[in-house]
Formats: C-alpha cells, structure tokens, sequence
C-alpha cells in the first residue's frame, strides 16, 4: 500500500505530461480539454487502453514467472528437504519466526539474532541454544522445543541458515 502513496503522484504526473506532450504543447493542451475535440477523445481512450493494458499486463507477466519456492530464496529454491528437516521447517514457522531472522522462510523477527549472520550454525549449536534458551542469558525460553521437535529445527535451521 506505501508503494501506491509513492506511485500515484508520479503516475498522474505521467499522464498530465502525456497529454500536454501529445496535444502541442500547454495552450494547445488546454484548448483540446476544453473542447474535447476529435485528438482529445482519442488520446484519453488511448490513454486508459494503455494503461490497463499495462495494469494487467505487467502483473501477469511477474506473476507467470515466478515459481514455487520449496525451500526458501536463491540457491535453497530447488532443494529437497528431508521429511525431518520439512517438520523442522513448519515448527520454526510456528515456533521462532516472531523472534528469530532466517531468510529460507522469510522470517523477520526482532528480538532474536538473525540467524542468516551469526556464522556457523551447526545442528550442535542449535540444538544447544533450544536448551540453554539462546546463550543463557534468558531472552529466549530455555527448552522451548523438546526431544524430537528440537532435533526437526535443529536439522533445518543447520541446512538453510546463512544460505
């Protein structure tokens, strides 16, 4: 929505000196307004074909190019994830998005690290932050995630994070 506070001013803009332009210039403009004559109807549904062309146009051509992510953005789009690791996925959507930046599932949280910059991030190194609630300095819930659960997350956020 702030894209279209931007947009609109200059696409109006657009079109005030598409017409100008297209009528000879500003008197010549202000006379076909008023007159409405044969070249200022035929430019205004000129005008509106064009950009409803382009309003659908542009939008279908992004939609149509854009494929189904299956394991986040850039080099993880193709991967396959292991039954464990998809589990991992779903539980850190649930569990540690609200907190925690990880770019694989379009995370951004604000009070955790993000975990895209933090350097290695082993499955030990997960796993042990689920237990001692991060660094143990208690911004995180120790054992928020228990046995399996902890190891599912543990095994995803190993495999994307900082990828």
């Amino acid at each position: 929505m702030e894209i279209l506070y931007f947009l609109v001013p200059f696409v109006l803009l657009g079109i005030g000196v598409i017409f100008v332009a297209f009528s000879g210039g500003p008197a010549a403009a202000r006379e076909a307004y008023r007159s409405a004559g044969r070249r200022g109807r035929g430019f205004r549904i000129l005008i509106v074909l064009v950009y409803v062309g382009a309003g659908i146009g542009v939008p279908a051509a992004v939609i149509s190019g854009r494929s189904e992510a299956e394991g986040g953005v850039g080099p993880l789009e193709q991967r396959r994830l292991s039954k464990q690791a998809e589990e991992g996925k779903q539980l850190f959507k649930q569990t540690c998005a609200s907190c925690h930046n990880l770019d694989a599932v379009n995370a951004r949280g604000v009070t955790g690290p993000d975990l895209d910059e933090i350097g290695e991030v082993s499955r030990t190194r997960v796993l042990n932050a689920i237990k001692n609630g991060g660094t143990g300095q208690k911004r995180m819930p120790a054992n928020l995630l228990l046995d399996t659960d902890a190891e599912a997350v543990a095994t995803y956020v190993s495999q994307v994070a900082g990828r």
